[in-house]
């Protein structure tokens, strides 16, 4: 399993965003890592339409995103997996960062195994 949560502040539009392409690139890393099956990352994207960044100028906007992942890696995978994202993330949003303020986070959660249940059947479908 690995998840990709991202939350925008509304100041930002979709052409910046270029969010289809962000995930394919997500889900191109985390699938070449060789610790996720595919069929089990997904991504999804919600706009902040209330916040503020720092000091509260309008213009500065903000990308976080949570990387989620289930049990069973290790700290090293982990640590190795990150860099990649958030590769994938600075280089996505680096033509943004030159012309306005723009704040970029990132962290990687690791859900506890207990109480979890995955299910799905997209292997049984032919992928585009």
């Amino acid at each position: 399993m690995a998840h990709f949560i991202l939350e925008y502040s509304a100041n930002l539009d979709q052409d910046q965003l270029a969010l289809a392409a962000l995930f394919q690139k997500l889900h191109e890393a985390a699938d070449a890592s060789g610790l996720f099956p595919l069929s089990g990352i997904r991504s999804r994207a919600y706009c902040a339409e209330n916040f503020r960044v720092a000091g509260g100028d309008p213009a500065w906007a903000f990308v976080h995103l949570n990387f989620r992942i289930g049990p069973g890696r290790t700290k090293a995978q982990q640590a190795l997996v990150f860099e990649a994202i958030r590769e994938v993330l600075l280089e996505h949003f680096n033509e943004l960062c030159q012309v306005q303020g723009l704040a970029i986070s990132l962290e990687l959660t690791e859900l506890p195994a207990r109480l979890r249940h995955n299910h799905n059947n997209l292997r049984n479908y032919p992928s585009p």
